[in-house]
């Protein structure tokens, strides 16, 4: 095993001391090919192209000598050191630090970015980080060869957002451009490069400094609970979207943050801005341009970012990005049928009898789908005299794709 293991960070600038020091001291040497062409690397020192950082970490595993590992910016930050550290190599790693490449694009940018969402994006990943995009205001992504500027924007059609694209940071070949979303599939980028994504519902910089890194779960200000009280929305709600129905979904639904998540037949909008309180991106679908602005507006009421999109389904979901998890409000069984054949993880639904929710649960079945069914009931009393105010009946039922955790 390596006698010694240095992580050395690269953000541009000159070596520290004890970068130097452990430099000068190294039998073998790992890195990118611009790492590798150091002048300050021993003539001596064996020399590893970091490609499969596992494999690297087998290689260096098994050199008898001092080991140096050199990583743009931060090495701890979506670095090499998760990897080296794993109890599979059994290494003891030091690191030197440097600024990573995030906090290299904002200073870049002069942006605060501890309410930033960051993310990388690579072949498995992107999809999943396009989400986060849609779903939050500012994002920094880590982006990969095949994962860059230009693919990201062409998988956020739709939404219109700030792209700072900021290409080979630290180098003489440094380049910093501003421009918008569906700009940024028309060039062509140098990696290594960070995007960082802007725009949406409340940008503007809080004078206020937060408590937490990343989302604050309080700003802005929302009550507590899955599903917020009907008179909350200031408009009437049909049985569709009353509270506890509302609240029964979202359970089924499990939105997350990286999720698409459809509604579709959104009405009012709650539904949809609660899912997207969860942090999930959210495509609001409904035929009805009063739904659609009423959906808007609840969206700007939770201070959520999420898409509206007008148009009858199931033919205006075609044109739509691959979801999640889909919630049917309403439009019947071709819809049923249509979201199935798209396949996503879950299909949440609810029906007013038991005949409508037979012909549901067959249609979920016929389309691969292990399909769950539950009776609601719920009784609102007003607690001054305990009498009943409204009853409410409805079927609950949903489809989990069987290759996929519950």
């Amino acid at each position: 095993m390596a006698d010694r293991v240095t992580v050395i960070g690269w953000d541009g600038s000159p070596l520290t001391a004890a970068g130097n020091s452990a430099l000068s001291a190294a039998t073998l040497v790992a890195g990118a090919p611009h790492h590798l062409a150091l002048p300050e690397i021993p003539a001596s020192a064996e020399r590893v192209q970091l490609g499969s950082i596992d494999l690297a970490a087998r290689r260096i595993a098994g050199h008898r000598g001092s080991v140096v590992v050199l990583a743009d910016g931060d090495p701890g930050f979506f670095g090499v050191v998760r990897t080296l550290r794993d109890p599979e190599h059994g290494l003891e790693v030091e690191v030197v630090p440097a600024v990573s490449a995030v906090a290299a694009a904002f200073a870049r940018a002069g942006m605060p970015w501890e309410d930033a969402q960051i993310v990388v994006a690579h072949a498995r990943t992107l999809r999943r980080a396009v989400n986060v995009c849609r779903a939050h205001t500012k994002v920094a992504v880590l982006t990969s060869p095949g994962a860059g500027p230009a693919e990201l924007a062409l998988l956020l059609e739709g939404v219109h957002r700030t792209f700072v694209i900021c290409e080979e940071l630290g180098t003489d070949r440094e380049k910093v451009s501003v421009l918008t979303s569906d700009k940024a599939a028309d060039h062509e980028w140098r990696d290594p490069n960070v995007v960082i994504v802007i725009g949406g519902i409340g940008t503007a910089v809080s004078p206020v400094s937060g408590w937490i890194a990343g989302r604050d779960p309080a700003y802005p200000p929302a009550e507590r609970g899955w599903a917020l009280p009907t008179e909350e929305y200031g408009i009437e709600l049909d049985e569709g979207e009353s509270t506890w129905l509302r609240a029964a979904q979202l359970s089924r639904i499990g939105a997350r943050t990286g999720d698409l998540v459809w509604d579709i037949g959104s009405g009012s909008g709650a539904l949809a801005a609660e899912a997207a309180r969860f942090g999930a991106a959210v495509i609001a679908v409904d035929d009805e341009p009063g739904a659609c602005a009423s959906t808007a507006a609840a969206a700007r009421r939770a201070g959520v970012q999420l898409q509206v999109v007008q148009g009858r389904a199931p033919h205006v979901l075609e044109r739509l990005p691959e979801p999640d998890v889909v919630r049917i409000g309403g439009g019947g069984i071709d819809v049923v049928i249509a979201v199935a054949d798209r396949r996503p993880e879950r299909i949440v639904t609810h029906a007013a009898n038991r005949d409508e929710a037979e012909a549901i649960g067959t249609a979920l079945r016929d389309g691969g789908y292990a399909v769950e069914c539950v009776l609601l009931q719920s009784v609102d009393l007003d607690t001054a005299d305990w009498s009943e105010r409204e009853r409410s009946v409805v079927f609950l039922v949903s489809g989990q794709r069987p290759d996929t955790t519950s």
